[in-house]
């Protein structure tokens, strides 16, 4: 398959069939710095359902001092402590201790971080399409945090 800037662009050359162009319309790619072609950052449907099969990030769940925390402090200020949270451990092109950098426990949004795949830029990159090796825009790392509010709001009403 060819992963060219023309072909991600979903322009077609002369031997390039339609699966391709569909496939690119369909992940999309969007044309960066020129001659790189990036995805966009993921579908949040598709990321949940993604998400869903893994049987490593399904088993994550909020535990009770995380669900109290977050009823006592409620919604929008866990999600100004995430913010900060990716801000500090995630935002930077190469954060120190990346891949460890994110606790398992002690914070609600440390959960939601490991359930949806924001926990580091590795999982960023497999599960997000966000580049490793690049600052997180703003737009970015506003999606970092609608994903996480979206696992929290889905944990604390189920």
């Amino acid at each position: 398959m060819d992963l060219s800037p023309l072909a991600a662009r979903g322009e077609r050359r002369e031997g390039d069939g339609p699966i391709f162009a569909d496939f690119a319309a369909r992940i999309g790619t969007v044309p960066l710095h020129g001659c790189h072609a990036a995805k966009a950052m993921r579908d949040l449907d598709d990321l949940f359902a993604a998400l869903a099969r893994s049987k490593f990030r399904r088993r994550m769940r909020l535990g009770a001092k995380e669900r109290s925390y977050l009823q006592e402090r409620t919604l929008p200020v866990v999600l100004e402590h995430a913010r900060r949270f990716v801000a500090e451990r995630l935002a930077p092109a190469e954060p120190p201790n990346d891949g460890r950098q994110t606790p398992m426990r002690g914070h609600p949004a440390f959960i939601a971080q490991h359930a949806t795949a924001t926990c580091c830029r590795g999982c960023l990159a497999k599960w997000h399409y966000i580049d490793r090796g690049r600052p997180l825009t703003p737009e970015q790392t506003e999606y970092v945090v609608e994903v996480i509010e979206r696992w929290l709001r889905e944990q604390s009403t189920g």
